[in-house]
This record gives structure tokens, C-alpha cells and sequence, in this order.
């Protein structure tokens, strides 16, 4: 899986030439991330060059489900590279993995489909209210959690009344 992205055309030849299957998807990289490590998925590797908050929440979430994930800082500009000198990071070369990405073991990952995606369906909207997916896991316990959420518009809470 890769994000169809210019900045990954050569990427997406390179992996055609090999035979391999590629599934490019419009966004969504966190989500694509998730699927790599969920076997009913049939996502196997997710490439590319995305953003380093949404690696943050790949790797939590990697970390909930027993994947990995494998990055390395790419700077645009000076401006990048000074900003993560000052936060300590000094080594252009590191590969980051998921422990080093999110530490620890109180782990909470989760997430809410807003639009269709492979990982969950997107709000739908009904005539009194709306239904939401979203799923929870945690790194301690292992637990993975989807949940169905029935929205009521029309409902007054009692806190209201």
C-alpha cells in the first residue's frame, strides 16, 4: 500500500516492476499503517514518506496490535533540521521503530471512522441522528475493541432539562 502521492511515483514503478501488488490509496496513512497488521486486511507493507505525527500514531497503534514500523527523519529544510536538533534529535541516519516511537507500556490507541476507510466505515447520518465506528486497543492488555455508537439528535439529555 502506498499514498498516491508525486513525491512516491518512483516507488510506485519500482514496486510494478517487481510484480507486486499495489493498492494506492488517496490518504489516510495511519489507517493504512493499522491494516498491515491485521490479517483479514491482506495488506502486507505499507511504504512511503508521510508525516512524523502520523507515524507517532501509526507506531501506537502498531504497538497495540504487535507490528512494526521502521522510519527515518527526512527534513525539507534547514528550518526541520534545526527544530529537531533542539528537541535532541541529532543522527540523520537512525531508523526508528516502534518502541522508539511509542514508549512504554500504558499504551491507548483510538480511533473514529469520519469517512470511509478500509479500517472503518465513516459517520452515517439518518434522519434523528447519526452512527459512528471506532475502535479502541491497548498495548497492556492486548484488547482490541470495535464500537457501534447510535447518536440521538433528537434526544434531550437529562443534565438539560
Amino acid at each position: 500500500m502506498v499514498l498516491d502521492r508525486p513525491r512516491h511515483e518512483a516507488l510506485i514503478q519500482r514496486i510494478r516492476r517487481t510484480g507486486a501488488r499495489i493498492h494506492l490509496i488517496p490518504d489516510g496513512d495511519v489507517a493504512a499503517a493499522i491494516a498491515t497488521a491485521i490479517d483479514s486486511t491482506g495488506v502486507d507493507v505499507l511504504l512511503g514518506i508521510g508525516g512524523a505525527p502520523e507515524g507517532v500514531l501509526a507506531a501506537a497503534a502498531l504497538r497495540c496490535l504487535g507490528g512494526a514500523i521502521q522510519g527515518k527523519l527526512l527534513f525539507r529544510s534547514d528550518e526541520e533540521r534545526a527544530r529537531a536538533k533542539k528537541m535532541g534529535i541529532d543522527d540523520d541516519a537512525r531508523v526508528y521503530t516502534e518502541k522508539d516511537l511509542a514508549r512504554g507500556e500504558r499504551i491507548v490507541f483510538a480511533t473514529t471512522g469520519v469517512t470511509d476507510g478500509d479500517l472503518l466505515p465513516g459517520v452515517r447520518f439518518h434522519a434523528d441522528g447519526a452512527d459512528t465506528h471506532s475502535m479502541v486497543m491497548r498495548v497492556q492488555t492486548g484488547t482490541i475493541r470495535t464500537i457501534r455508537t447510535q447518536h440521538r439528535f433528537d434526544h434531550e439529555p437529562a443534565y438539560r432539562r
